[in-house]
């Protein structure tokens, strides 16, 4: 198996498990001295300044890494259509990380269909300003048919396994085979339920099992605080 990172959606550290944790230092820095990644959902909602960017790449070890979010007004608003100028705002803000720059992170909406001229379109523009690693989280079945996913590898751009998976393939990685992604929300109710020691085995085996040079597992089920939880029990997996 080759490199792999563990990580949440964000670092926010939990009481239950902050013994786990150094006491000093602000969150940020706490969180990097276990873990070597981490997943940013804000810049989703809104842009940052550069000079924040610059201060948590100053804050994270060597070798740490942010995967970056596209905001929304890419994805759900223009829906991939007419996004240039957006999508080179927001990579010049995101390139402020410099190498700690992870994958970018396309989370499509539920209702956005395949479509293969606004795919390609859209790719082909985010490919030629950004040659470092892209994942896709499409909701919408048709994403799930064998010519999106094809449109996926020519851009080398992986397909997120997620879980609640909407479709049966969307439990998988897909798309370009070199870099895996999971994105665990929680299960059965999202965001809240925290993994049993079945499913992380579970996952393990999967991880281990995969082609991927690289792979990452984001837990996203945050807001009960069990993301943390179930990152660490993970981990224990690979030590």
């Amino acid at each position: 198996m080759t490199r792999l990172h563990i990580a949440t959606a964000g670092w926010t550290i939990p009481r239950a498990v902050a013994e786990a944790f150094p006491t000093e230092g602000g969150g940020l820095a706490r969180y990097a001295a276990r873990f070597d990644a981490v997943e940013i959902n804000s810049t989703f909602y809104r842009s940052h300044r550069a000079a924040t960017y610059a201060r948590w790449a100053a804050t994270t070890p060597p070798g740490f890494r942010f995967a970056v979010k596209l905001p929304r007004r890419i994805t759900h608003e223009a829906r991939l259509v007419g996004a240039g100028d957006a999508l080179g705002a927001f990579r010049a803000e995101a390139e402020q990380l410099g190498d700690k720059l992870g994958p970018l992170l396309v989370q499509l909406p539920p209702s956005l269909a395949y479509d293969a001229a606004v795919a390609r379109t859209f790719f082909a523009d985010l490919r030629k300003g950004w040659p470092g690693p892209v994942v896709c989280e499409p909701r919408h079945p048709t994403w799930f048919e064998a010519e999106a996913d094809a449109l996926l590898r020519d851009h080398r751009i992986a397909r997120v396994a997620a879980d609640p998976a909407r479709h049966p393939l969307a439990a998988v990685p897909g798309g370009w085979p070199g870099l895996a992604y999971w994105r665990l929300h929680g299960s059965p109710r999202m965001y809240y339920s925290a993994y049993e020691d079945a499913a992380l085995d579970n996952l393990a085996a999967e991880i281990r099992a995969g082609p991927a040079r690289e792979s990452w597992c984001v837990f996203d089920n945050t807001t009960s605080g069990a993301a943390m939880a179930n990152a660490l029990g993970l981990k224990t997996r690979f030590a």
